[in-house]
This record gives C-alpha cells, sequence and structure tokens, in this order.
C-alpha cells in the first residue's frame, strides 16, 4: 500500500545502514568534487530526518552547496559511481521521507538561497528570480519590503523553499485564481540527473521544463525560479464564516471561486471542525481570529452535526483605500451567502502578516513539542463529484473527534492548472477539492500514537479506492511501481519518458519510491 501507512523504518536496522564499500567509496568521490560548499561526512542527522517523523536513513554525506555548479559537480559524480543517489533537501518539511536519500548523498538547499535575488521585467510583466534554495518567507518579506511586489500564488505555510514546493504544486487560497505556484513560474534553472545545469521555459527545453514542475524531483534540481510577481496590497480583511450543513458551505465556497476576477476575495480556503467546545486543537476555539472574539454555542442550530465547517476569505487592499469601500465589497459578497446568523469573525492585518499566519501556530507549536512530534498527515484532491460522500463518511464519521490539527477542504478549478506539469489530478470536472488532514500528534500518553493515526490514513484511502471516489493524492508517496502506475494513469507513460531522458540511472530523489537506481559497472 502507500509508503507513508507502512510501519515506520528506524535508524538501528541493519539494512539502512552504509556498507564498508560504500563508504570507502566517499573520500575518493568527495576528493573529486572541488566544491565550493561543503561536505559533512559525520554529522548526517539532519539529513536523515524529516517533518513527518515517520522515517530515518543515514546517508553517506550531507552536502551544502555553494552554487548551482557545486550541485551539478555532485549530481555529476553520482552519476559516475556505480550506485550512489542523490536527494535535495530544502527545509526538510517532508512528510514521508521524499529528501532523504539511505546510503546516498543528501543536499542541503538552503545553503545556496542567497544565490539569485533580482526583479525582472519583460514584456510588460514583472518577475523575481529566486534561488530554488531559498524560502518563501523571505521571498515575501524581500519583495515587499524592497519592491512593494508580491508573487500571486502561495502556500499556507511559507516556511518552505522555493524548489521544494515547485516539485510537487504549492497550493493555497489564491489558486482558484492563479492556479498553483507552478503555474505562477516563467522560468527555471534545473540540473538534471546527468548533472547538467539547464535553463528552461515554455519555448526552451519545455520538456524539462513542465516535468520539473510537480515533478516530485525526478527530472532535476531547481536551482533557481523565475516568479511571476504583482503589485503587493498593504492590508487584508481576514473573515471565517460557520456553516452547519457541508451542502451550504460547498455551494458558497464554489460560488465564491467561480466569481470573475475582482468580483470576489482575493483568498478563499475552508475547514472542518469538531462541533464541540471541550477541543482547543479541533473545536470551536479554532475559529475565532482574535482572543477577543468569542464563540457563541447558542448560535449553532440544534440540528448540526458531529462537524462544523468554516468558510475562510481574504479580501486585499491599501491603507489609502477609505474603511466604507472595504467594507461594502466585503458586505457585498457576504450578502450573498448562507453562513450561521451572526457567525461572522473577521480581523484587518498587513498583507505580511496574513501571509505568515501559519508561522504563529508554528512559534506555538514548538514551544509545547507538537512540532518535533511525528506528522502523519494526508494530502488528497477529491472531485467535486465525490466530495460529499467523502463528508459524509470521513469527516462526520470516521475524523468527528478531529485529528488534533487543521482540517483543510476548499475547491479549486482544472482550468488554472496546466495538465503540460507533472501534476496529476482527478479525473473529472472542473471543480475538485483539496482535502488536507494535518495532524500534529500529541507529547501525551493519551495522546492516539502515530501508529494508529497512520492506520486511520490508511482507512480514508481504502474507503476511497472501494468505493470508486474519483481522487489522487496530493504530496504522494508509495511503496511500489504498480501503485505508481496507478496514481499517474494515462500520464505514466510521459513520467517514464522524461525519466529516460533526464535522469537515465535514476539517482535523483530516491526517497520517492518510484524508481529504482540502476547500476553502472
Amino acid at each position: 500500500m502507500i509508503a507513508y501507512l507502512e510501519r515506520f523504518i528506524h535508524e538501528n536496522d541493519s539494512e539502512s545502514r552504509p556498507n564498508d564499500d560504500e563508504k570507502d567509496q566517499l573520500p575518493n568521490i568527495c576528493r573529486s568534487l572541488d566544491l565550493q560548499g561543503t561536505i559533512d561526512c559525520v554529522a548526517t542527522g539532519l539529513a536523515g530526518k524529516d517533518f513527518g517523523g515517520m522515517y530515518t536513513c543515514e546517508p553517506l554525506a550531507l552536502i551544502r552547496p555553494a552554487s548551482p555548479d557545486d550541485v551539478a559537480r555532485v549530481v555529476r559524480a553520482a552519476y559516475r559511481s556505480p550506485n550512489l543517489t542523490v536527494a535535495a533537501r530544502g527545509n526538510g518539511h517532508s512528510i514521508n521521507g521524499q529528501a532523504m536519500s539511505d546510503r546516498g548523498l543528501v543536499m542541503d538547499m538552503r545553503s545556496t538561497e542567497g544565490n539569485h535575488f533580482e526583479v525582472v521585467r519583460m514584456n510588460g510583466e514583472t518577475f523575481v528570480d529566486v534561488s530554488g534554495g531559498a524560502l518563501w518567507e523571505d521571498v515575501l518579506k524581500r519583495c515587499v519590503l524592497e519592491y512593494k511586489l508580491a508573487p500571486r500564488s502561495w502556500t499556507d505555510y511559507l516556511g518552505l523553499t522555493v524548489g521544494g514546493t515547485l516539485s510537487n504544486a504549492g497550493v493555497s487560497g489564491q489558486a482558484f485564481r492563479f492556479g498553483p505556484q507552478t503555474c505562477n513560474v516563467a522560468e527555471l534553472d534545473v540540473v538534471t540527473g546527468k548533472g547538467q545545469l539547464m535553463t528552461c521555459n515554455k519555448n526552451e527545453n519545455s520538456e524539462l521544463f513542465f516535468g520539473a514542475l510537480g515533478g516530485l524531483g525526478q527530472f532535476g534540481i531547481v536551482t533557481r525560479a523565475r516568479v511571476v510577481v504583482q503589485s503587493a496590497p498593504d492590508m487584508v480583511r481576514w473573515i471565517r464564516v460557520v456553516y452547519a450543513e457541508f451542502e451550504d458551505f460547498t455551494r458558497d465556497a464554489e460560488w465564491l471561486v467561480t466569481r470573475p476576477e475582482g468580483e470576489s476575495f482575493d483568498y478563499v480556503e475552508g475547514f472542518v471542525f469538531v462541533n464541540s467546545v471541550d477541543d482547543p486543537a479541533n473545536g470551536w476555539p479554532t475559529v475565532p481570529l482574535d482572543p477577543d472574539q468569542g464563540f457563541d454555542p447558542s448560535r449553532v442550530p440544534r440540528t448540526a452535526g458531529s462537524v462544523l465547517y468554516c468558510l475562510e476569505a481574504a479580501l486585499h487592499y491599501q491603507k489609502t483605500d477609505h474603511p466604507s469601500t472595504v467594507d461594502k465589497a466585503v458586505n457585498s459578497l457576504l450578502g450573498r451567502l448562507g453562513f450561521i446568523e451572526d457567525m461572522k469573525f473577521q480581523v484587518d492585518v498587513s498583507y505580511v502578516e496574513f501571509l505568515l499566519r501559519v508561522k504563529h501556530a508554528e512559534e506555538s507549536a514548538r514551544e509545547n513539542g507538537t512540532w518535533d512530534a511525528p506528522h502523519p498527515w494526508l494530502n488528497m484532491f477529491v472531485s467535486k463529484r465525490d466530495v460529499a460522500d467523502f463528508d459524509r463518511v470521513v469527516f462526520k464519521r470516521m475524523l468527528k473527534e478531529g485529528v488534533g490539527g487543521p482540517m483543510l477542504v476548499y475547491p479549486l478549478l482544472r482550468s488554472k492548472w496546466d495538465d503540460r506539469t507533472s501534476v496529476v489530478l482527478p479525473a473529472e470536472g472542473e471543480i475538485f477539492y483539496l482535502v488536507a488532514l494535518l495532524r500534529f500528534t500529541m507529547p501525551c500518553p493519551k495522546a492516539p500514537s502515530a501508529e494508529k493515526l497512520v492506520s486511520q490514513n490508511r482507512e480514508i484511502v481504502q474507503f476511497c479506492v472501494k468505493e470508486g471516489l474519483d481522487f489522487k493524492l496530493y504530496l504522494p508517496h508509495y511503496q511500489s511501481e504498480e501503485e505508481w502506475k496507478r496514481h499517474f494513469g494515462s500520464q505514466w507513460s510521459r513520467f517514464v519518458e522524461r525519466k529516460a531522458s533526464f535522469d537515465p540511472l535514476a539517482i535523483l530523489a530516491p526517497g520517492q519510491k518510484i524508481f529504482k537506481r540502476i547500476s553502472q559497472l
């Protein structure tokens, strides 16, 4: 079944330890690299774990490249070796060991974060060139503070690298308007599995360009991205409204995301929460946006079930806009929605503060220890056709007590995604839903174990398969080639052809477990 649904791989497993032959070949390879960066063959612990906390391995070395040339040299050395693999590690936020290389080389791309930053204006459009190892939160701050510009499409959490999210998709509440981050890039510099540093875009080396976007690191390592930017707003009106019925919630969310540009909010997301006051991680306390705001349970209909739904939206504006103008725009949209009366929460915050909203949750999680605990997350795309059945069984029954963290669900539009990239979506319909179960295991004896939560993930996926739901895993991770074939479906042959072209020995991203390294004798 799915690799993240399997038992943990422990550090003390004998199979995961480098053998003597592998250790012996490493000094010769390291001497031949002539890197500007550093190589650490001792303190590799960072490279052997990730945010998911469910997998560990023992790489041969942790390399901190200083430039794209360093990255290319490392990959070329692996290409010349009998069996070495290379994994590019961003900020270590993968869940299932995707950025690991057991008995291979791991490159910490954060060491390259300062290599590129340049605003580029071409053909009436504005872009910013950034390093693949740069964090999105740093891109945000520098773009806004220095140029009053900002990328159009984001992720919810910005402590991720540019190359990392572009290798998956990069989805947040702006994606209904501008598509995922993979559709907001004009050009890439990529080091292929042959160790070639190539510039690619829609017209030049286009197969590599589209393959690398959402390609799970299988075709190359992104060292530079040219990202589309626009003028940054000063402020955001951040709003949450509550629903008792999933049908009402999805109707309003779909109405908002299908409105023409300029006639809707600038950000639309949603989440499910437990209909209870007793759960600070999953219940009523998670909804208000300000400590002074209270959740009035008397407003919730007596007919409400085990879970409720929150539609989250945001409207951008400038400090020069009159408050009445902002109020009119917001009230015009909210007046068309059918949320529970008086169940509205809103605050006005700066644009940067809004985009860094998850940073505050990270700080709290670090303080209480949950940030370093295992995170058996499950992310999916579910078609509009089947999302009501998913709600009926998964949200209302299986997850009626929550997951110890956010349960996101909100609509996206297929027409905003480019099917030339490697990202795979559900088969049917214009509208599909992102579902993200962002579990945080609690460091206390009564909390469910990570194994139990992983088992529940397996049950959810098995339900979707058994009932024939139209879905795809987002941030996928499977154990066998047959499972990957089913995941990619008709796109599998294209994926394999791109692999043969750009990483014929299957050196890159071995942690994804899609292709086996081809030995060179």
